[in-house]
């Protein structure tokens, strides 16, 4: 199933140079993971709540490759160069199956809850 990693970040200019590097190799530390960017830096169209920084996400074949491009050497390597000059949040998401039914998860979320 797809994974994805999606990170929010408030980048406060002027950037850091080490910026520019990161943002120059990362795509070579997740080729090997299947790793792609679908959202990177695009300006949102915010239509509900407060927003003060960017997003980023990235696609995944699976979780285990999402974890393992995280994890891995290459891109511990160039981390710190994002983490310590821009703020923010990085998680790692499982994707939904194929024919995934919010209206079933729904009712299951709500007999879960009505069941204490």
């Amino acid at each position: 199933m797809t994974a994805y990693a999606l990170a929010y970040m408030t980048p406060q200019p002027p950037l850091h140079d080490d910026v520019f590097v990161y943002m120059e190799r990362i795509q070579e530390t997740m080729d090997p993971f299947g790793g792609r960017f679908l959202v990177h830096g695009t300006p949102p169209e915010v239509v509900e709540g407060p927003l003060e920084g960017m997003y980023v996400l990235i696609e995944f074949p699976d979780t285990d490759k999402a974890r393992a491009w995280y994890a891995s050497d290459a891109y511990q390597e160039i981390l710190p160069m994002r983490a310590d000059n821009i703020p923010g949040t990085t998680v790692l998401l499982d994707g939904v199956p194929p024919n995934y039914d919010v209206a079933a998860t729904g009712r299951a979320l709500r007999a879960a809850q009505a069941a204490g």
